[in-house]
């Protein structure tokens, strides 16, 4: 059976719009730019090597955060069940025919990141799938999961319009700590985000890291290790 997002592929960004979000920004490049500046953010902290380092970003669509991050790293990689959103992507690409089943070798990857898919992934392949992640990871590797904050009211209406979430079951941070937790990955930070649009961040980002710790924002992010 073809991929869901297959049939979204072409007119992937024109389904994304919505009155509610077209007003907190005009491109949807913010929404990628506000969570590679996370990462990093991160990344700096815990002074990850990220230039001696490889990356693999898992459900990658068309590559967009990839295409952000991929010169602060030595490898930088994506998988997606799409072969149709995969072949618009910029970067490399693999195709993950199975939603718990990650195309490649035991202990490959430094850093893997997982944005806006598991609110995909159906309930029975979380926990394999982050097993998978696991398996990926070489020792003490990092695992970064962001997700759609199903607290946030905007958030919930938004979703609920999108017809590329129509199939969409949102999890809450702690959930996604549980998934983690069957993984072998020891969770090191949750930062809650998306609570400016894109101007006012853009005059204040300071604001909405005094905001991480309130589970308010538009999305979270969790970040872990392979014990």
């Amino acid at each position: 059976m073809p991929a869901e997002f297959d049939r979204y592929a072409s007119d992937y960004n024109a389904l994304l719009r919505d009155p509610l979000r077209d007003r907190f920004t005009q491109s949807s490049d913010f929404f990628h730019r506000r969570k590679w500046i996370l990462i990093q953010r991160f990344l700096e902290r815990h002074r990850f090597p990220a230039a001696n380092s490889a990356w693999l970003d898992v459900g990658c669509g068309k590559g967009e955060l990839l295409a952000l991050g991929r010169t602060s790293f030595a490898r930088a990689v994506g998988c997606d069940p799409s072969k149709q959103m995969a072949s618009s992507a910029s970067v490399e690409v693999h195709h993950q025919p199975l939603p718990d089943v990650l195309p490649f070798p035991d202990a490959t990857f430094d850093f893997v990141t997982a944005v806006c898919v598991y609110h995909h992934v159906p309930e029975e392949s979380r926990i394999p799938l982050t097993r998978e992640v696991s398996r990926l990871l070489r020792a003490g590797g990092l695992f970064c999961v962001i997700e759609h904050n199903p607290f946030n009211p905007v958030t919930q209406l938004i979703v609920k319009r999108a017809p590329v979430d129509r199939d969409a079951r949102l999890l809450t941070s702690r959930q996604a700590r549980r998934y983690l937790n069957f993984g072998k990955l020891e969770t090191l930070d949750l930062a809650y985000f998306l609570y400016l649009p894109e101007k006012l961040f853009d005059k204040a980002p300071g604001l909405e890291t005094a905001l991480a710790a309130v589970p308010l924002g538009g999305q979270y992010a969790v970040f872990s290790r392979k014990r």
